[in-house]
Order: C-alpha cells, then structure tokens, then sequence
C-alpha cells in the first residue's frame, strides 16, 4: 500500500500530480455551469422575483451553510471507510442534477431549494476531494497541486462568462435589469458541462487507501489536533464571519448603474485575476510560510471592502471588483495546502471536514448579517463590517506563524 502511495505521488500530467490535474479540470467544467447561473441568481431574485436583500442574505446563507455538517461528516467517513471516490462522485452527480431545475424556478423558496440540493452535493463531495488530492501528492508540492485546482475554477468561470456575455450581447445588450427569459437561457447552456465532469470523475480520478486508516469517530471537540491547527480554525471563522456572499458585490454594482453585459465581462476579468495568482501563489507558499500569503489575501480582501463600502462611481467597483479576484488567488488553495501541513495524513479526511466546516458554519450568519446590514442600514454596511473583521483576522493568523507545533 505504501508503494501504491508513493507510485501516485509520482504519477503526473504536465507536472501536476494525477489527481489534482483530473479535479482540476473537473472545477474547470463544473464552475462554468455554476458561474453561468449562480453568479446570475442575485440578479435574478432581485430583478425577476423582487426579493429583498435580508431573502437574498437567507438564501446565500442557507446555500454556504448547508454542506456544513455533511463536510465533516463525509470528511470523516472517508477516513472510517478509507474510501474518497464514490462520496467524491454522489455529491458531484447531485449538484449536477439539482442545477437544471433552476429553469422552473418561480419564487424565492423553490430557488432556496434548489440552492440546499446543490450544496448537499457540494458537502458530500469537497472534503473527501481535498483529501484525494493531499494523499496523492508530495508534501513539498501540496501548494502546486491545491493552487493548480483552484486556479482551474475561475478559468472555467472566465469562459463561462464570456459566453454568458456572448449571450447577453446578442439578446439583451443593453438591459440594465437581469430576464427570467434571459437567465433560463443561460440555465440549458450550463448543463452539459456538470455532466463531463461526473464523466472525468469516475473515469480517471484514483482512489487511495491509508496505511493506518481512521478509527476514531466524529469527534466535534477537535481532541486529537494540536493548539495550532485549533488556532488556525478560530482565525478563519473569524474571518469568514465577515466574508458575506459575492451576491452583495454584483447588487452593488448594479446599484452603482452596470448592466448585467458589464457585471458579465467585470466577473471575467475578476476570475482572470484569480486564475493567473492562484497557481504561482500556491507554488510560492511551498516555499515560504502559507500563512503570510493567507495573511496578504485578507489585506487584500479588507482593502477591497472598504472600498465597496466608500465607492459612488461605476469606474471604482469595476477596478475594485478585478483586484478582488487577487484574494481568491492567494488565499484559497493555500489555506487548503496549510490543513495538509497542520495534521497528518490519516486524519486529512477529517481536518478538511473541521476545517470546511468551520466555514460553512460562519457562512450563514455572515449572509444573513450582510442582508439586514444593507437593508436596515446601508448598502455600505455590510462591506465594512467584513474589512474589520479581516483585519483582526490577520493579526490572529500572525500570532499562529511562529508558533510550535505540538
């Protein structure tokens, strides 16, 4: 089995160990169905159901929250059956199908349903998926491997983009309000693609097995880790508390007078940004500390907020909603590279659990604050409260730095 280990370690395409390179264009095909119409629901409540912000702050907090439990319960689960593939492949397959139902949506509820189905699939499948990934790549390339998946993400957004803006021109270039015509044309194009990649999942993605498999079970007091991964969870649900969905930055910038052609091409050059700083940030934190690089991403994140909250011109939201795509970059394949670091390999399954969790878990109430923030109280509220609360993340996370690990 060790062999078996070492032989994936050091299987790889185009120098991207196997498994990361296969979910990686698995995130490129799956993100391009997502971003063609999740990036467009806010819009779409908004402008087609006319829901209110604090609706809008419920469903996105519902949809980040929902995988919560299931995150560690399957991060768990696979380490107990020593098993990854098949929970990896059920929660993709059930995203897959849960998306096209988007098409009969009719009212904020059934949107809110669909939202919970698709993030079930999104709970069963990610921590059994990082898990894949670490146990089949080298320690010193952990950052490749993770930065190269995260990378592939906003790649497949940006072509998905351009084709929704390829749509967008060619049936409603000008409207400053998103269709219920419009959004269900981008619905059927965004099908086929989640399907490929269940195909690409069950087809390439390997299965690998521990030597010392998990006996422990779910165990939510977090005994068994030392003081600096439990650190490390506290900062990022700090963290995450002010992180509230994207859905309130596209809001913004249609307050701010884009149209929904303009929103399109400004989210492709955002997940531009994210995909050309994700692979070379995830190569940089093999050789220096992850930390300063997640702790730089929250710089970047609070900044970008604040700006939000102050812009009044659309020229403003347009640079600052680009630059955000270099927080992403940074932050979100790293902090996935430092679980690896922080535990060892047998309990992987079950830290990405913890650690997904703990973002799930701060996700609903960061969505919900943010809608009555912006309704009760401004649209700036929501984006100040979320710089503040990354600033004192920051200062946390560089106290974990130099610390020893138990």
């Amino acid at each position: 089995m060790k062999n078996e280990k070492n032989n994936l370690e050091e299987k790889k395409i185009l120098g991207i160990p196997w498994n990361a390179f296969i979910f990686g264009f698995v995130s490129f095909l799956n993100d391009f169905s997502s971003e063609l119409t999740i990036r467009a629901l806010p819009l779409f409540l908004k402008n087609v159901l006319n829901a209110k912000t604090s609706v809008i702050g419920l469903i996105e907090g519902v949809a980040d929250s929902t995988a919560t439990i299931l995150k560690i319960f399957s991060g768990y689960l696979s380490d107990k059956l020593n098993q990854r593939k098949w929970l990896v492949t059920i929660g993709y397959g059930l995203s897959a199908l849960s998306k096209p139902l988007l098409y009969f949506a009719n009212n904020w509820v059934f949107v809110l349903v669909i939202r919970f189905l698709d993030r079930v699939g999104k709970g069963i499948r990610t921590s059994p998926r990082d898990a894949l990934i670490a146990n089949t790549t080298k320690k010193e390339e952990l950052g490749k491997a993770f930065g190269f998946s995260r990378a592939m993400d906003p790649a497949g957004a940006i072509l998905a983009l351009i084709v929704g803006s390829f749509i967008i021109y060619h049936t409603s270039k000008n409207t400053l309000k998103l269709t219920q015509h419009l959004f269900q044309i981008l619905v059927l194009v965004s099908i086929l693609p989640v399907f490929i990649a269940l195909f690409l999942i069950i087809a390439f993605a390997v299965d690998t097995k521990n030597q010392n498999p998990s006996a422990a079970k779910v165990n939510l007091s977090l005994k068994g880790f030392d003081k600096k991964f439990k650190l490390y969870l506290l900062t990022i649900s700090i963290f995450t508390l002010g992180n509230s969905s994207d859905a309130f930055l596209i809001l913004q910038a249609q307050n701010r007078g884009l149209t929904v052609l303009e929103i399109f091409l400004m989210l492709a050059a955002f997940n531009l940004i994210t995909t050309l700083s994700s692979y070379p940030a995830g190569i940089l934190s093999d050789k220096i500390k992850r930390q300063y690089l997640i702790v730089a991403g929250w710089i970047v994140y609070a900044l970008i907020y604040l700006g939000f909250g102050l812009a009044t011109k659309t020229y403003q939201i347009v640079a600052l909603y680009i630059l955000y795509g270099l927080y992403y970059g940074l932050t979100e394949g790293v902090e996935k590279a430092l679980v690896a670091d922080l535990v060892p390999p047998e309990k992987r399954g079950t830290a990405y659990g913890l650690y997904n969790g703990a973002v799930g878990i701060f996700a609903f109430p960061a969505s919900l604050v943010a809608g009555f923030l912006w309704q009760y109280i401004s649209p700036s509220a929501p984006f100040i409260f979320g710089a503040i609360l990354a600033i004192f993340a920051s200062v946390m996370l560089l106290k974990v730095v130099n610390m020893k690990q138990e």
